[in-house]
C-alpha cells in the first residue's frame, strides 16, 4: 500500500483535527434539526444531554486528543504517534459517537462500554512518554483521567435516570476544560503573540506576573470544585467573579490590541477574552439573577472552547505540515463566523426574547458555516503529505 494512503494517520493531529471539524458540523447540524423538528431520537436519553455530551466528549474530546498526541512528542522529545495506534484510537472515538447516536436501540451497557474505551487508550499512549521522561506536563495525564471519570459519572447518572446529576457532570467537565484552557492558553497565547510581534519588528513587552498566574489558575481550579459541590449557589458566583477579574488582569498584559491585523494571533486573544467575559456573566447571573446573563455557559463553550480549538487546530496543522503560519482569508472569515455564533447564542435570547428558537438556529448556522469552511480548507492539509516533504 502506498505511503500516501497512510498520511491521514501519519501524526496525532491529523485524524483528530479532521474528526473534530467534521463532527462539529454533524453534531450541531443534528441538534439544529432536533430543535426544528421537535424530535427526540435517542430513546430515554434527553436530546439536550446528548448535545452537551457530544460537544464535550465528541467534538472537544477529538480536539484534545489531537492536541495531546502532537504536543507530548514535542514536550518529551519522543517519537510521534502514527499508524496502527492512531487507527485504533480513532476507531474507538468513532465507536463512542455511533453508540450514543444509537442509544435508542443499543443496550445501555454497550453504549457505556463503547464510550468509555477511548480516553484510557489516549492516556496510555501519552502517559508512557510523560512518565518515562518525568515531564512537567504530567498533569495533562491527570486531566484525561479526570475527564474519563466525569464521563463515567455522566453515564452512571443516565443509567439511574438522574438527569440533574448528568447535567452537573457535564458542567463539571466544562469546568475542567476551562482549567485546561487557562493553563495551556497561559503558555501559548503570550508566547505566540510575542513571536508574531517580534517578527514584525514591534517592540511590545508581554507581561506575566506570578501572583496573577497563581490567582488565575487557583481560582479556576476552585471554581471546578465549588461548581461540583454547590452548583448555582452564591459561592459559585463569588468564585466566578474572582476568576473573571484574575483572567482580565492576566489578559491585559498580553497586548491583545496589537494583534488585530494578524488573524492567526487575534483569534487566540478573542477566544481567551471570552473567559473573563463568560465568568463575569456567570457571576452576574448567579449573584444578581440578571436574565440577560443567563446564557453564560455558551460564552464559555462556544466563545472559549470552540474558538480556542479552531485557533489551535488551524495554527498547529500549518506548523506541523511545513506550511507558513498564515491562514487563508476564508479561515479568517470562519473565525468571524464562529465569533458571531457565540455573540448570537449568548446575547440573542436577551435581545430577542420572543425569538429564542430563531437565535439558537442562527447561532447553529453560523457555527456550521465556520466549521464547514475549516473542513473544506484543512481536509487536504490533514490528509496529504507535508509541504516540505518531511515525514509526519
Amino acid at each position: 500500500m502506498s505511503r500516501a494512503r497512510y498520511v491521514p494517520f501519519a501524526y496525532g493531529f491529523r485524524p483528530f483535527f479532521l474528526a473534530a471539524g467534521l463532527y462539529a458540523v454533524i453534531a450541531v447540524g443534528a441538534w439544529a434539526w432536533i430543535l426544528v423538528a421537535g424530535r427526540a431520537p435517542f430513546g430515554e436519553l434527553p436530546p439536550h444531554l446528548w448535545h452537551g455530551h457530544e460537544m464535550l466528549f465528541g467534538f472537544i474530546g477529538a480536539a484534545i486528543a489531537g492536541f495531546l498526541l502532537t504536543a507530548v512528542p514535542s514536550w518529551t522529545g519522543s517519537r510521534g504517534f502514527a499508524g496502527a495506534p492512531l487507527v485504533l484510537l480513532s476507531a474507538l472515538w468513532l465507536a463512542g459517537r455511533v453508540a450514543f447516536a444509537s442509544a435508542a436501540v443499543l443496550p445501555w451497557p454497550a453504549v457505556a462500554a463503547a464510550e468509555l474505551a477511548f480516553l484510557p487508550l489516549l492516556a496510555f499512549l501519552i502517559g508512557r512518554s510523560l512518565v518515562q521522561e518525568r515531564n512537567r506536563n504530567f498533569p495533562m495525564l491527570v486531566i484525561v483521567a479526570v475527564l474519563w471519570g466525569i464521563d463515567g459519572w455522566f453515564l452512571w447518572a443516565l443509567a439511574a435516570a438522574d438527569y440533574l446529576q448528568a447535567g452537573l457532570a457535564l458542567r463539571t467537565g466544562i469546568g475542567v476544560l476551562l482549567l485546561l484552557v487557562t493553563v495551556i492558553g497561559g503558555r501559548i497565547v503570550p508566547a505566540f503573540t510575542a513571536n508574531a510581534l517580534r517578527a514584525r519588528g514591534i517592540a511590545a513587552e508581554i507581561t506575566t506576573r506570578k501572583p496573577v498566574e497563581v490567582a488565575t489558575i487557583g481560582s479556576m481550579a476552585l471554581a471546578v470544585v465549588v461548581d461540583a459541590l454547590a452548583p448555582g449557589q452564591q459561592a459559585a458566583g463569588i468564585v466566578a467573579l474572582i476568576a473573571a477579574l484574575a483572567q482580565a488582569v492576566r489578559l491585559a498584559g498580553w497586548r491583545s490590541l496589537r494583534t488585530f491585523d494578524d488573524p492567526i494571533v487575534w483569534v487566540l486573544h478573542a477566544a481567551y477574552a471570552w473567559l473573563p467575559l463568560g465568568l463575569a456573566l456567570k457571576a452576574v447571573h448567579l449573584l444578581a439573577g440578571a436574565p440577560w446573563a443567563a446564557q453564560w455557559l455558551h460564552a464559555l463553550t462556544i466563545g472559549v472552547a470552540a474558538m480556542m480549538i479552531m485557533a489551535v487546530m488551524t495554527r498547529a496543522s500549518l506548523g506541523h505540515t511545513g506550511r507558513p503560519l498564515v491562514v487563508a482569508r476564508s479561515i479568517a472569515v470562519a473565525y468571524a463566523l464562529l465569533l458571531g455564533a457565540a455573540l448570537v447564542r449568548v446575547f440573542g435570547p436577551a435581545l430577542l426574547p420572543a425569538s429564542y428558537l430563531a437565535t439558537v438556529e442562527t447561532a447553529a448556522l453560523l457555527w456550521i458555516a465556520a466549521f464547514a469552511i475549516y473542513v473544506a480548507v484543512y481536509a487536504p492539509i490533514l490528509t496529504r503529505e507535508r509541504a516540505d516533504g518531511k515525514p509526519g
